[in-house]
C-alpha cells in the first residue's frame, strides 16, 4: 500500500527550520533526491516541464522506490524565479543544459545559497561557477532509477551520494539527507570520486545503450565485457595522465573490480544512455566517452574505444531524434523549444 506524505514539517521538532530546497530539472535523479528530502517534511520545490508539473499538481511526486512506495504532495513550477528562495539548489539537468541553465538560473539566486551540481561528468559544477560567479559543488551521484512517467520515480538500485570537498554546509547538507534516509558523505577527494563514476559510466553506459543490454548482462557478457575492459584501461590511462588518482581504482584490475561490483549492485537496470536513446532524446555521451577521448587527446593518451564509442551513439542518437520527430504528432509542441526548462536527469 502506498504511504502518503503531504510534506509539512512537524513545528515541535527541535533544531533549526529545514532549509528550503529547489530542484532544478524534475528527472528521475533530482525526482528522486528531492523527492527523499520531501518525504522527511523539507519544504522542497520542484522546477521541471509543464508536463511533470501538470501531474505532480494533481497526483503529488510518486516515489516508487525499493524500499516503499509514496505519494508526496509537493509544489512545483515550470519557473526558475521559483528557486528565489532557496537556501540550497540541486542542479540536475542534463550536462548538454548546463551552460543555458546556469545563466538563466544565476538572476534568481539568493545571497546565501549554495548549489549542488547532481550530474553525470566532471566539468559540470566548474562550469556552473563559472557563469553564476560563486561555487557549485559537485556530487558523485550513484543511482538506478527511471522518469517512467510524468511525477513518477521508478527506483531499482541504490540512491546515494558524495559531495565535496569537505566544507562546513556541505556537511549540514550531508546531515540533511542522511536524516532523510539517504546514503551521504563528505569527501576532500572529489575529484576522484568524480572520476570513478566517470569511468563506471564511460565502461557501460554506452554499451548498454548501443546493445539494449543491462549493466548486469553487460558483466556477465564476456563480449561486452571485453569492451568495457579495453574502455576501463584507456580511461586509467588518461587519469594517470592528468594526474587523477580515481577512488578504490589504484590501478587497472581495481577498476575493472569496481566496475564488475557495479554491474551486480544495479544488475536490472539499463544506462540513461540507452533511455535517452528509446526517447529519441539527446544523451550525454559528449560528457562521458567524448570527455575521454578529448582529454586523451589533449594529453597525448590514445582512445580508440572511447572514440568510437562516442561515435556511434551520438549516431544512433541522430537517428533515435529523427524517428522520434517523425512519430511525433503535429502540434505536439506546447511550447518553443527555446522557452521550455531545462532537460532533466
Amino acid at each position: 500500500m502506498a504511504e502518503m506524505n503531504l510534506n509539512t514539517r512537524d513545528p515541535s521538532r527541535p533544531g533549526p527550520p529545514a532549509p528550503r530546497v529547489a530542484v532544478v530539472g524534475a528527472g528521475a535523479v533530482g525526482g528522486y533526491f528531492g523527492g527523499m528530502l520531501a518525504r522527511a517534511g523539507v519544504p522542497t520545490m520542484f522546477i521541471g516541464r509543464p508536463n511533470f508539473v501538470a501531474a505532480v499538481e494533481r497526483n503529488g511526486l510518486r516515489l516508487d522506490t525499493l524500499n516503499f512506495n509514496a505519494t508526496i504532495a509537493v509544489a512545483a513550477s515550470t519557473e526558475l524565479s521559483a528557486a528565489r528562495e532557496a537556501d540550497l539548489v540541486l542542479f540536475c539537468v542534463k550536462t548538454t543544459d548546463t551552460d543555458a541553465t546556469a545563466r538563466a538560473l544565476a538572476p534568481f539566486l539568493a545571497p546565501g545559497c549554495t548549489v549542488l551540481s547532481l550530474q553525470n561528468g566532471v566539468e559540470n559544477a566548474d562550469r556552473i561557477s563559472a557563469i553564476i560567479g560563486r561555487p557549485a559543488y559537485p556530487a558523485a551521484v550513484y543511482l538506478a532509477a527511471a522518469a517512467t512517467a510524468p511525477g513518477v520515480v521508478t527506483h531499482t538500485g541504490r540512491g546515494d551520494l558524495i559531495l565535496g570537498p569537505a566544507r562546513d554546509q556541505l556537511h549540514s547538507i550531508a546531515r540533511l539527507w542522511q536524516s532523510a534516509g539517504v546514503g551521504c558523505v563528505v569527501s576532500d577527494r572529489i575529484q576522484d570520486q568524480l572520476w570513478e563514476k566517470l569511468i563506471c559510466n564511460c565502461a557501460l553506459n554506452a554499451i548498454s545503450a548501443l546493445s539494449d543490454l543491462t549493466y548486469g548482462a553487460i558483466g556477465e557478457d564476456d563480449a561486452a565485457w571485453e569492451v568495457a575492459v579495453r574502455v576501463i584501461e584507456e580511461a586509467m590511462a588518461v587519469a594517470r595522465a592528468a594526474g587523477i588518482q580515481p577512488t578504490r581504482m589504484e590501478g587497472t584490475e581495481a577498476a575493472m573490480a569496481t566496475v564488475r561490483q557495479l554491474t551486480r549492485q544495479i544488475a536490472a537496470a539499463h544506462s540513461s544512455t540507452a533511455l535517452d536513446l528509446r526517447k529519441g532524446k539527446r544523451t550525454e555521451i559528449d560528457a562521458l566517452n567524448g570527455y575521454l577521448a578529448r582529454r586523451g587527446h589533449e594529453l597525448g593518451v590514445p582512445t580508440p574505444v572511447n572514440r568510437t564509442l562516442w561515435a556511434l551513439v551520438r549516431a544512433a542518437e541522430s537517428r533515435s531524434r529523427a524517428q522520434s520527430e517523425t512519430r511525433a504528432p503535429a502540434g505536439s509542441s506546447d511550447i518553443p523549444d527555446q522557452c521550455r526548462p531545462a532537460s532533466p536527469r
